[in-house]
């Protein structure tokens, strides 16, 4: 019988986070495809192919919300995903703002992914995601 372990309240934090990743991905997709009004947070421009922009904001989104199921059940792999997911929608956003898209536009993403990174890589939220059968 497997023991049930314990879910701190720092992976649940982590967990809300990625929660929020995938609504604001959700956003940044709906922006691209031109379904929300960009008039107040600035232009959107990813090298003249908003749906190319939409289609990966929207992939990216749907990661974040499988992430944050995984985070919540504390499965390792969803710890690794948490790291390279944050990176890529890093990346994703600075190569956006290349694109043509305004700071403005993407700076929800921009911090809370930095966040996310920032705390998925603190050594208690790493030991929160070990095995408890496994010995070191």
């Amino acid at each position: 019988m497997q023991a049930q372990r314990h879910r701190p309240v720092g992976i649940t934090i982590l967990a809300v986070l990625a929660g929020i990743t995938f609504v604001v991905n959700s956003f940044v997709a709906l922006l691209y495809l031109g379904v929300l009004p960009v008039v107040l947070i600035g232009g959107t421009g990813f090298f003249g192919e908003a749906l190319l922009a939409a289609v990966l904001w929207g992939i990216m989104a749907l990661i974040w919300g499988w992430v944050a199921a995984g985070l919540w059940t504390l499965n390792p792999q969803a710890w690794l995903f948490v790291v390279i997911l944050s990176i890529l929608n890093l990346v994703l956003t600075v190569v956006s703002v290349l694109g043509g898209t305004t700071w403005e536009a993407v700076l929800p993403s921009l911090l809370v992914n930095a966040a996310i990174l920032i705390y998925s890589l603190t050594p208690g939220v790493k030991e929160a995601f070990e095995s408890p059968d496994r010995t070191t």
